[in-house]
């Protein structure tokens, strides 16, 4: 449950304001990492060598081959009463193969979402679509809000005063599944949670509920269980028997074999069969990735392999998961850098 990391993950609009920094494992950031100095963003390589110079004013991770960057200076748009920022796509020798147009997220499963930009102040909202990667339009923008694509859908939703219903359309842009429910997840290992009647369950693709909807909150599948809250947050397998039963303050999804789990006002790692490997003893944690979690003691971060031994010193103010190799790690003061698994900067922290 780290703090949100500049680069660790861009939700997806609300895109901005999606769960604090739980790093997202089926989106690989590629070859590259995105940086940040004296307000300009480009790109570096495992190495710390800067591949793509620092140039541009915004600046995403690699997916799909391709980034969203904001070139040139953010304006502002007095109407919106926000910046305004138009993203275009590059490649990874940093040639522009979609020029800037949109308000961008990554690419997903070959297509990404997108807010078409216009001056001013819309009556009904921006609305959002999905462009593939050559620039087309392949559903246009109508929608609210807007997920990600994962195993072929993807979780829309139009507000209707304030309370707007969601469900899942495919890459063509029909709905595969009727926008009925207060609140849905995205599809996991084919399933996904979904909200109605002031409960969670579970449908598969075709829209059945697989899973009755009776949990107070629920998370998404990963490695054959998933996070549920009855009262107390346990976990359950695909068919919803309850295999770890509710015992937990918090929970979060499994990862790499060990799941992060509250207990006594700590946060500690349990196994699939609910044994506590990791005893609680972290303010905070993230799941792991590439073998080290990100755990915070003492009011500082730091690293731990999987039987609990902290391999690099709690000594960040902030942490993200290691993907390919290297990890963001902020010293505070918005001064972000990148570590490899040794502790080593191959980026220093800077502004």
């Amino acid at each position: 449950m780290n703090p949100r990391f500049r680069f660790a993950t861009f939700c997806l609009l609300g895109l901005i304001t999606c769960q604090a920094a739980r790093p997202q494992s089926v989106d690989n950031p590629g070859p590259l990492f995105p940086v940040e100095q004296n307000g300009k963003f480009g790109y570096i390589d495992k190495t710390g060598k800067i591949v793509i110079p620092l140039q541009y004013s915004d600046a995403l991770k690699f997916s799909d081959g391709l980034a969203a960057v904001h070139p040139g200076e953010r304006e502002y748009d007095p109407g919106r009463r926000k910046q305004i920022i138009q993203h275009g796509f590059i490649d990874l020798t940093g040639q522009m193969i979609i020029p800037p147009r949109y308000l961008a997220t990554m690419f997903y499963e070959g297509l990404a979402a997108v807010e078409e930009y216009s001056v001013g102040w819309l009556p009904a909202g921006p609305k959002w679509g999905f462009i593939d990667k050559t620039g087309q339009m392949v559903i246009p923008p109508q929608y609210d809000w807007v997920s990600r694509f994962s195993e072929g859908l993807v979780h829309v939703q139009n507000y209707e005063r304030l309370k707007g219903k969601g469900g899942y359309i495919d890459k063509t842009g029909k709905i595969v599944i009727p926008l009925q429910y207060s609140d849905a997840g995205e599809f996991s290992e084919g399933l996904a949670e979904v909200k109605t009647g002031g409960k969670w369950g579970f449908i598969d693709k075709t829209g059945q509920m697989v899973i009755p909807a009776k949990y107070d909150k629920a998370g998404k599948f990963s490695e054959g269980l998933v996070q549920v809250k009855a009262g107390k947050w346990g976990y359950i397998d695909k068919t919803g028997q309850m295999v770890i039963p509710p015992q937990f303050s918090e929970a979060f999804g499994f990862s790499e074999g060990l799941a992060e789990v509250k207990t006594g006002g700590k946060w500690g790692f349990i196994d699939k069969t609910g044994q506590m490997i990791i005893p609680s003893q972290y303010d905070m944690t993230s799941s792991f990735y590439e073998g080290l979690a990100a755990v915070k003691t003492g009011g500082k971060w730091g690293y731990i392999d999987k039987t609990g031994q902290m391999i690099i010193s709690a000594q960040y103010y902030e942490a993200a998961s290691f993907f390919d190799g290297l990890a963001e790690v902020s010293i505070g003061q918005g001064k972000l850098g990148f570590i490899d698994k040794a502790g080593k900067y191959v980026w220093a922290p800077s502004k």
